[in-house]
C-alpha cells in the first residue's frame, strides 16, 4: 500500500503539479514503500515528546484553513498510542475558531518543529474534542499538574499519516532551555580569564 501521507496530501491535483514541475519521479517512491507511516515508531514519539510547541491546522465549514500555535510546558503533547496523541487545551483569548472548525470537520494537520536541530515532523489525523466531565480519567491524563493554566477541555488526535522533512531552509534557534548551557559556560570560562588576568597583574 501507499505511504499514507502520500496518500492524502498527493490529491491528483498535488501530481499534477508535481509531473508539471518534474519531480513525479522521485516522489514515486512513496507509492512503493513498505511502511506507511501511519503508526508513531519510537523515534517519532521521542521527538513529539521532547516539544514544548507545535502548529495545528484546521478547515472552516466555507474552506479556510486556520493555523493555530500550541504552547506549553516539554511533553504536553502526549504519545498516548502509536496511532494517538492527546493534549489538554488551556484557555485563551476565547475565539474558539480551532474549535468551532473541528465541530464541523475532524481532520487536523500538525507541524512539530525542533530549530535547533532543524527537524520537522508533519502529521495528519481526525481530533475529537472531550469536555472535562465527559471523561475525567482521560482528561487527568492530559493535564499538567505543575502548569498553571486552565483547561478548557482536552483534544485526541487519531494519527493518520505522518512525514519527516528535510531540514533545507530550517533557520536554526534555540530556547532558553537549550542556551542556558552556553551561558553556563561562557560565565565559568570568563571567570577563569578574570582570575588569569589578576594573576598576571599579581
Amino acid at each position: 500500500m501507499p505511504h499514507a501521507f502520500a496518500h492524502i496530501a498527493f490529491t491528483p491535483a498535488v501530481r499534477a503539479e508535481q509531473f508539471q514541475m518534474g519531480s513525479s519521479a522521485r516522489l514515486g517512491a512513496f507509492d512503493q514503500m513498505s511502511d506507511r507511516n501511519h503508526r508513531l515508531g519510537e523515534l517519532e514519539s521521542a521527538f513529539i515528546t521532547a516539544c514544548d510547541s507545535f502548529y495545528e491546522a484546521t478547515v472552516s465549514e466555507s474552506g479556510w484553513p486556520y493555523v493555530q500555535f500550541r504552547g506549553g510546558p516539554t511533553g504536553f503533547l502526549k504519545v498516548l498510542d502509536a496511532q494517538t496523541l492527546g493534549y489538554a487545551r488551556f484557555r485563551g483569548n476565547m475565539q474558539y475558531v480551532s474549535t468551532g472548525n473541528l465541530r464541523g470537520n475532524d481532520r487536523v494537520s500538525l507541524i512539530l518543529m525542533n530549530y535547533a536541530s532543524r527537524q520537522r515532523l508533519k502529521i495528519m489525523g481526525r481530533a475529537r474534542l472531550v469536555e472535562i466531565d465527559e471523561d475525567p480519567a482521560l482528561i487527568g491524563r492530559l493535564e499538567l499538574p505543575d502548569y498553571r493554566a486552565r483547561v478548557d477541555r482536552g483534544l485526541i488526535i487519531n494519527v493518520e499519516a505522518f512525514d519527516w522533512n528535510c531540514p533545507q531552509h530550517i533557520t536554526p534557534r534555540f530556547s532558553e532551555t537549550e542556551i542556558q548551557p552556553l551561558r553556563d559556560e561562557l560565565a565559568r570560562l570568563q571567570g577563569e580569564v578574570a582570575q588569569l588576568r589578576t594573576g598576571a597583574a599579581g
